[in-house]
């Protein structure tokens, strides 16, 4: 096998997969290493709800034939109340999807080795040429970029990764068949993406119902490990038991039963990134982290991410004088900041504020949402300070004063 590329991706989810998508297409020399067996894969890396909008799809030529069902519709809902939003999405069968980008990089030129663990960077001069696997495998390239998520092995081990276990959210689910759609005094979700805000189900997150066709859909949950969580948490209660909880207290999921071979874990780090990138080398998608901290839609994000490292690695290998130095690789971070999450710290802030509020107050967002115009929840969404304050009451003081102290004040103030 060859050992010299001009560019190593280590992870071939949809952030690494697209990256070798477009630098492949560029001409450029192109290997990816994956964990994975092929005839496994992506098993044990299926862990995505997989909803994303069709702004995605026609961005990066993702076929129709990787999709489970076309939506017309999110639904967001209150322990009592729901707003209902005009908005077209597609539900993926991410497997599929995953092994679509695996195929159509092949096409282009990429290589891949699956069962290759990454394991450490090799450097020469302080810097990564380099990268070991399996062990004693090596492989070398002018450019090494990290997508391997959370774990991060290379970006860890040069100072990159910044990822916190206080940050880190875990989210369990599962698909169903013989869901109540269209239940009496809930949103209808046929076509629909529902996201519930409702601390009995999951504190301090959110749980989903995504129709994927007939009576069958994707239910599950997520949460972040800290105490926006713990505030409501139940004693002793894991992410198991809170799906179980719903699952016996929600009349639409009484006669639900999963389907076979259909469980998917996953985790994910929702926090502002740090560095991401050094000399050679750039971090990309779940690694930064990327995914969208208010309502967790992450594949849109990560394919943007790897798209953009791949532009700052063609500013770079296209031009013999250029090196892939972190000076001129800088390009990369301005271009995440810039076309990837450009609103990524105001809707943090959201979002912990958000997670903070008493199952009361989603009740009463629900009927600010039913009354606000689009414009006003489009520019709140966005993380306009101003649409933001028409959500707000004086009630919400209390709740205001809290948030403040614990995200703007040093710990010896409190």
């Amino acid at each position: 096998m060859n050992d010299r590329y001009d560019v190593v991706i280590a992870g071939a989810g949809p952030a690494g997969g697209q990256c070798a998508r477009d630098l492949a297409a560029r001409g450029y020399d192109v290997v990816v290493l994956e964990t994975e067996p092929e005839d496994e894969f992506p098993r044990a890396s299926n862990k995505s709800t997989a909803g994303t909008f069709p702004s995605m799809m026609s961005a990066f030529g993702i076929p129709d034939d990787v999709v489970m069902q076309y939506t017309d519709s999110v639904v967001l809902e209150s322990p009592t109340d729901y707003y209902v939003k005009s908005q077209t999405g597609a539900v993926l069968e991410f497997a599929d999807f995953k092994r679509f980008l695996v195929e159509d990089s092949r096409e282009k030129g990429a290589e891949y080795r699956f069962g290759a663990r990454v394991t450490e960077p090799i450097m020469e001069n302080g810097e990564i040429v380099g990268v070991r696997y399996n062990g004693d495998q090596e492989v070398y390239g002018e450019i090494t970029i990290d997508a391997t998520g959370p774990s991060a092995p290379l970006a860890k081990a040069l100072g990159v990764s910044d990822l916190k276990r206080k940050n880190h959210a875990i989210g369990i689910e599962y698909e169903f068949e013989g869901i109540d759609i269209d239940r009496p005094g809930y949103a209808d979700l046929h076509d629909a993406m529902m996201l519930r805000l409702d601390h009995a189900i999951a504190p301090g997150g959110y749980s989903w119902i995504f129709h994927t066709g007939e009576d069958t859909a994707k239910v599950g949950l997520c949460y972040i490990q800290n105490d926006y969580h713990t505030r409501y948490a139940r004693d002793g209660f894991t992410v198991d038991d809170y799906l179980e909880h719903w699952l016996d207290t929600d009349p639409r999921l009484a006669n639900a039963e999963r389907l076979e071979g259909k469980q998917h874990r996953g985790s994910a780090h929702i926090q502002m990134p740090g560095k991401m990138h050094t000399d050679r080398f750039m971090a990309i998608g779940d690694t930064v982290p990327t995914v969208d901290p208010l309502w967790g839609e992450g594949i849109h994000q990560c394919m943007k991410s790897g798209r953009v490292a791949a532009a700052a690695a063609d500013s770079c290998l296209t031009h013999d004088h250029v090196e892939p130095s972190a000076e001129n690789l800088e390009v990369y971070e301005t271009l995440w900041h810039r076309d990837v999450a450009p609103n990524m710290r105001n809707r943090l802030l959201m979002t912990k504020l958000l997670y903070l509020a008493e199952n009361e107050r989603y009740d009463q967002l629900m009927a600010d949402l039913n009354q606000l115009d689009e414009d006003t929840l489009a520019k709140a969404n966005n993380g306009d300070p101003f649409a933001i304050a028409r959500l707000l009451h004086a009630e919400d003081l209390p709740m205001l004063a809290t948030f403040f102290k614990r995200e703007f004040l040093p710990d010896s103030l409190f």
